[in-house]
């Protein structure tokens, strides 16, 4: 999903994953203590607006209330981005936050100084069902803070499965193999072998941010070494995103109008294969399932391969998280830990599956698939199952510049070089890096 772009673009797609919101009002809550209503007791949920997160809250609190006669959940709404994260943020230091709040998972969670805010969940029946790349994102050596809410997602390439069986094409391993297909897709005519759409700026990222589980691979400690200020995107392997930006352009190998296309075009392009491979998150399945109904089956997913095919990984973003804050006490601590419970159980996945399009798999086993999903999510859900896939850099470091998306535009339209770019993007985090406080910066 931001004012920080990875989150934008979660924020694009992940009202499904309820990873990230819309502009709402927030209303007045109490924490602490036991509120006694006809002799149940009340408890505050706060989400953000969107339209498709209150369709999932309604149902999921609707769904704890019958199984819970005895408790009543007030839902309060906040606004998206910037503006929701410092109300979090003053709720929390106010002693004024809900009894069970929806919020990002990784670095935004960090910056919530969870030891002091936030009730210790690693003790709760469900935790030890939670997979283990998601524990990394709300955990601390302290504690692990966070409940999993609705499913995860990739970024990597989405593809036309016709096309590919049309001219005989395998799901590449290598960039050369990638880049090779391309080149196939490009002689044959008549098909965009890349589609980028830089109407929409955010979604020129895709192949820095969705490149980055193929870093981790390579190093494992980048993230944590980038942090310190001691890793920079203006080396290997870090700079293989803007290389790969880039060359797609060199290449010739992108659709005509794609400095002006939008997502919607882009995702239209692909359904009726007149685009044949679109870097994209796969949360956007959803869209198309929406819009071309009819062409869901025909799309397909796989990562956005690495130099070498041992180190290619898919890159995850993990879900948002349901927290407690430490002012939520006796019965209504009680209460909210039954809600996160219920949100993980059976019977809230199946609210959550009723609801919502799954971009890729859940991040606790107590919450599986239905049976019938888009090809999509399956091909996400393989990478995950063969432990190919690795969380997006958002979920493992704080830094984040605000104009990647447009340095991915200058360099994906050959206005400025790879190296430009890195180096371009390396100068933009330095600012936000010193105004966290980073040491190093």
């Amino acid at each position: 999903m931001p004012a920080h772009s990875p989150r934008r673009m979660s924020l694009k797609w992940l009202a499904i994953a309820g990873a990230l919101a819309l502009i709402g009002s927030t209303a007045a809550c109490s924490a602490g203590g036991s509120a006694d209503t006809g002799g149940k007791t009340e408890i505050t949920y706060q989400v953000d607006n969107s339209t498709a997160t209150a369709v999932t809250t309604k149902a999921l609190v609707s769904a704890f209330e019958k199984a819970n006669p005895d408790i009543t959940v007030k839902v309060d709404t906040r606004p998206q981005g910037t503006d929701g994260d410092n109300l979090v943020k003053t709720q929390l230091s106010t002693g004024e936050m809900s009894d069970v709040f929806s919020y990002n998972s990784g670095s935004l969670l960090q910056a919530l100084n969870p030891d002091n805010t936030l009730v210790d969940l690693s003790g709760e029946s469900w935790a030890k069902e939670i997979d283990e790349q998601y524990r990394k994102t709300v955990s601390t050596d302290k504690g692990m803070y966070g409940a999993p809410f609705l499913s995860s997602f990739a970024g990597g390439i989405l593809y036309n499965k016709k096309v590919y069986e049309k001219l005989g094409l395998s799901v590449p391993t290598t960039w050369d193999e990638f880049i090779s297909n391309s080149e196939k897709i490009k002689a044959a005519g008549g098909v965009a072998p890349v589609v980028q759409t830089y109407g929409d700026t955010w979604t020129s990222q895709l192949l820095v941010l969705g490149d980055f589980a193929n870093v981790t691979a390579q190093q494992s400690d980048w993230a944590e070494k980038y942090t310190d200020h001691e890793e920079s995107y203006t080396k290997e392997p870090a700079l293989a995103g803007f290389d790969h930006l880039a060359e797609i352009k060199e290449k010739g190998l992108l659709n005509e109008d794609y400095a002006s296309a939008t997502q919607a075009n882009g995702l239209k392009m692909l359904a009726d294969g007149t685009g044949a491979q679109y870097p994209m998150l796969t949360s956007a399945i959803a869209t198309i399932q929406q819009d071309n109904p009819g062409a869901v089956n025909d799309i397909g997913a796989f990562a956005i391969p690495a130099d070498n095919a041992d180190d290619t990984t898919l890159t995850q973003w993990q879900p948002n998280s349901l927290y407690i804050p430490k002012t939520a006490t006796g019965d209504k601590l009680t209460a909210a830990k039954k809600l996160v419970a219920f949100a993980n159980s059976s019977e809230g996945c199946k609210v959550q599956n009723d609801t919502s399009t799954p971009g890729g798999p859940y991040a606790i086993s107590s919450c599986q698939l239905p049976s019938s999903v888009p090809p999509v999510v399956s091909d996400v859900a393989k990478y995950v199952s063969d432990k190919k896939a690795g969380s997006a850099l958002e979920f493992l470091s704080p830094i984040k510049g605000p104009n990647l998306e447009k340095i991915c535009v200058q360099v994906g339209s050959g206005i400025s070089s790879a190296a430009v770019g890195a180096k371009q993007y390396d100068q933009d985090v330095v600012q936000q890096a010193q105004q966290l406080g980073i040491k190093g910066w």
